[in-house]
């Protein structure tokens, strides 16, 4: 595996064929399927576990900001607005542990996610309004100005992928090399001071990554009036 100090992005030998952020995600993904399969068996309604109180915690946070965001029908969409938080929330999460790396601080996969988000939201919004009807959403509310319009719509659609995967990708990134390098210059106590601070970016950077979908969903699916 990749040293704390930060990600590389030189190609894959014989020996290691398998990217470590890839790997990593990997990871990530069989714990979710893991966590998931363990709830299913354990859940109960009178006598629900530690693990089901968390879950349904999560669960309520992210149906309350679907309905105050996106408003009518909008817990149809928490599915993937959650399962996209749970996954960057542990990916930001991996470089706490010793030996694993921050996945979500190589580029790759920041704009995977990002590519996941933008095809999801726009789906949905051609999927609500129809083809003709999205792309007239995206004109604006006159015609008069929809020349002008549509192309700062569709830059502006663009520049959302930039948004989420180099705010990530940036944040996680930064976290690691400076974890790294304190950690080698000075091995007492700093350590925890920063792995703290990575705990409490992880989770923000992950709160951020469900807030911004939910926003552009809301943005996609509404009304004109």
């Amino acid at each position: 595996m990749l040293t704390r100090l930060g990600p590389s992005f030189a190609p894959a030998d014989r020996a290691n064929p398998i990217p470590d952020y890839i790997a990593m995600e990997v990871l990530v993904i069989l714990v979710i399927l893991a966590a998931a399969a363990y709830l299913k068996r354990r859940l109960s309604v009178e006598n629900p576990g530690g693990f089901q109180h968390v879950m349904e915690v999560v669960v309520e946070f992210v149906q309350n900001m679907a309905d105050e965001i996106i408003g009518h029908d909008g817990r149809r969409y928490v599915a993937m607005i959650g399962t996209l938080g749970i996954f960057v929330g542990l990916c930001n999460l991996m470089g706490l542990f010793p030996k694993l790396e921050t996945p979500t601080a190589n580029i790759q996969v920041t704009l995977g996610c990002a590519v996941a988000a933008f095809l999801y939201y726009n789906f949905h919004g051609f999927r609500q309004h129809g083809i003709v009807g999205y792309l007239k959403h995206l004109s604006g509310p006159m015609l008069a100005i929809a020349v002008l319009m549509f192309p700062i719509e569709v830059i502006g659609n663009v520049g959302r992928l930039l948004s989420l995967s180099v705010r990530l990708y940036a944040n996680m990134l930064v976290g690691d090399i400076l974890e790294g390098v304190f950690t080698q210059i000075v091995p007492v106590l700093v350590p925890a001071v920063f792995m703290a601070l990575h705990a409490f970016v992880s989770l923000l950077q992950a709160y951020i990554f469900m807030l911004l979908p939910a926003i552009y969903i809301s943005l996609a699916v509404s009304e004109e009036h």
